[in-house]
């Protein structure tokens, strides 16, 4: 392995999303199970996001591992995702590719003097790899296969709020599997 390889390897840990299976809030239909998973804080996070805690920054990132045992794949083109919150509000799921947005620019500082300095801030957190890198972006799951990823939500997690999925679609038949309400604590 050559040095370079090394610090790529170091740079970019990576994340082995658990078994639907073994995820505490999960829902079956027919022969298809999601799960989810809110990630908060913890060791979780850190495993994930390394130092990144995107909750601090207003994004709740859910793992969603959907294991699909059934004999038809599954298209997830046009599936939807929604955050419904105790009181029945929805928050639609942001694009990955969307976070980084989230926060706005920041002034650069500067220094007096004749030179007139400018520093460079802080670069945005919310721009890491892993956002991206580990987002839900499956668009089919094969027979027998698992996919799972992380949806990101602007809100914060709240005791007996639910996720809603919708518009998964066997791909052979095109028949839309029934909408998936899972609650997460």
């Amino acid at each position: 392995m050559s040095i370079a390889a090394c610090f790529a390897a170091d740079k970019h840990s990576t994340f082995e999303a658990p078994a639907a299976s073994s995820l505490a809030h999960k829902q079956t239909a027919g022969r298809v199970t999601v799960a989810v998973d809110a990630y908060v804080e913890g060791d979780k996070v850190k495993t994930a996001f390394g130092k990144l805690v995107p909750n601090n920054y207003g994004v709740l990132p859910v793992l969603v591992v959907i294991q699909n045992d059934s004999d038809q794949p599954l298209r997830l083109d046009k599936m939807r995702a929604e955050y419904v919150s105790p009181n029945g509000d929805r928050v639609p799921a942001t694009p990955a590719s969307d976070v980084k947005f989230l926060r706005g620019p920041r002034k650069p500082s500067m220094v007096g003097g004749p030179a007139g300095k400018v520093l460079n801030g802080k670069k945005n957190p919310l721009e890491a790899w892993e956002i991206e890198g580990r987002a839900f972006a499956a668009q089919m799951v094969p027979s027998g296969n698992t996919a799972s990823g992380f949806l990101y939500f602007q809100t914060g997690l709240q005791h007996g709020a639910t996720l809603y999925l919708s518009g998964m679609v066997e791909a052979q038949t095109g028949k839309e599997l029934l909408y998936f309400e899972i609650p997460i604590e």
